[in-house]
């Protein structure tokens, strides 16, 4: 019979499988929805192949609320890599600060002015309304847990701070991330809405609330 060499799903992975359309469904569903929140942390998914994992709700909140106090009044945020914290930060929207978020994720230009294009393989391309030494606290998250990435996302860094930098990496960048940002880390552990097999930490150069 011909139709033995057609290959057939399992039962199990059929069912995952319309579990998962049943999921992308009802989050569609949601996005048009009524009081649909476009800053929830979420609301754009996770690419595993940008190497993107977002915060649980708890952390992003808990790191945001820090950035807020860090850049105290009027100050300015810049999040690099760091999608969910932005987002908690505009959850904020009205409070005395001003953010944006760099991102090589281009899903998240439907943030309009406050999305930057970024690339760390090219940490100093950066548009000219981004001055040196601009940001009272600039939060980043490089994407992958290598000394390269962290080196170029620290030059940006470097750039954009005032002086205040927040880290947010893997505990075996410990090394790494005193040598080319001088930080050092927090009692504080972040969390991500799914489990990572690498232990994640906070870094930072200041005295703060993560301790």
């Amino acid at each position: 019979d011909d139709d033995d060499d057609v290959p057939q799903l399992s039962s199990h992975t059929l069912a995952a499988l319309q579990e998962f359309y049943l999921e992308q469904q009802q989050r569609e569903s949601m996005k048009t929805s009524q009081g649909f929140n476009r800053y929830s942390v979420g609301s754009i998914e996770e690419d595993w192949q940008l190497s993107q994992f977002w915060y649980s709700d708890e952390t992003a909140s808990c790191l945001a609320n820090e950035a807020v106090a860090a850049a105290g009044k009027d100050g300015k945020i810049a999040c690099i890599s760091a999608p969910s914290v932005y987002q908690k930060l505009k959850e904020q929207d009205g409070k005395d600060f001003s953010v944006c978020i760099l991102e090589y994720d281009r899903r998240f230009s439907v943030y309009g002015e406050e999305f930057v294009f970024y690339d760390y393989n090219n940490p100093l391309n950066l548009p000219e309304n981004l001055l040196p030494h601009s940001f009272d606290i600039v939060i980043a998250d490089p994407p992958y847990l290598s000394e390269e990435c962290l080196q170029k996302t620290a030059e940006t860094i470097k750039y954009l701070t005032k002086g205040k930098i927040l880290l947010c990496t893997g505990a075996i960048m410990e090394e790494q991330a005193a040598k080319h940002l001088g930080v050092k880390i927090c009692k504080f552990i972040p969390r991500h809405s799914r489990n990572l097999a690498n232990e994640f930490r906070c870094y930072v150069n200041y005295a703060s609330g993560l301790d």
